[in-house]
């Protein structure tokens, strides 16, 4: 499997319970103007983390634990050592509070296994319409967790769909890249993030419900995500030339992301 670079790198990120309206989530353009993960953690490591005394073998032992009963993790994340929330598959509904319009937005939130994800995440891509816009995110380049997004507008579906393809493996695996497709003029948004969850934007929500359970998603209202407790993500230098092949082959000039960017 791919392991980060040191043991440092391997620290997990503790994370806000209400992982809708935590600033880490990528941003809905339509109704939050881009938010990015500036604020994504309090910090890598702390004095009661779960890593803070484990030796590097069980470190080892436990980035190379993939498989949670029927459930498998992709190679970009792990959760914490003391196994406090046990990766499932499941959706639920949420919404999230735009604190600047007042606005609610419908969200679901999905986990899917392995063998389902990266499908998933095309079917549901192919419900936002022939031209999308494409926010992909990086934080290979931040030590406090902060990120960088570079933004395509108006790129065809099958254009897309076929570079989605074409770098399925970092999407997959690196848990330092994540993506948005986002619809501006439905105010949708699919959101696949560096912890590998779906992230399903506005309405109908119908439509991604239907599209979860034919792949065996099924709703869990009492679902607990891999982000709600401390986790680990895992990187290489590898996949930072590989981000940047993605982002050349995208059309995407290395620009921050711009909080009027988007048309709505």
């Amino acid at each position: 499997m791919v392991r980060a670079r040191t043991i440092k790198e391997l620290l997990g990120r503790m994370k806000p319970s209400n992982l809708v309206n935590d600033k880490s989530i990528m941003g809905f353009p339509g109704f939050r103007s881009g938010q990015s993960k500036q604020n994504f953690c309090e910090s890598r490591s702390t004095p009661t983390s779960s890593f803070a005394a484990l030796t590097p073998d069980e470190l080892e032992s436990h980035m190379e634990r993939a498989r949670f009963g029927t459930f498998e993790l992709t190679d970009a994340i792990r959760p914490s050592y003391d196994m406090k929330i046990v990766p499932r598959q499941g959706f639920k509904h949420d919404q999230y509070n735009d604190p600047e319009s007042a606005a609610r937005v419908p969200v679901i939130l999905a986990a899917a296994s392995r063998e389902r994800l990266f499908d998933l995440f095309i079917d549901l891509v192919g419900s936002l319409g022939d031209c999308v816009n494409v926010v992909l995110e990086t934080s290979h380049h931040g030590d406090t967790g902060d990120h960088q997004d570079c933004i395509r507008e108006h790129i065809e579906l099958p254009v897309l769909t076929s570079l989605l393809y074409e770098f399925e493996d970092i999407l997959m695996n690196d848990g330092c890249t994540g993506i948005a497709v986002v619809n501006p003029k439905r105010k949708q948004e699919i959101q696949f993030d560096e912890h590998k969850l779906l992230i399903c934007y506005g309405s109908p929500q119908e439509t991604y419900e239907r599209i979860l359970i034919k792949h065996d998603i099924y709703p869990d209202d009492s679902m607990r995500f891999i982000t709600e407790s401390e986790h680990v993500h895992s990187s290489s230098d590898r996949y930072i030339d590989v981000f940047d092949s993605f982002q050349y082959r995208l059309g995407i000039d290395r620009n921050f992301h711009d909080d009027n960017h988007f048309e709505t």
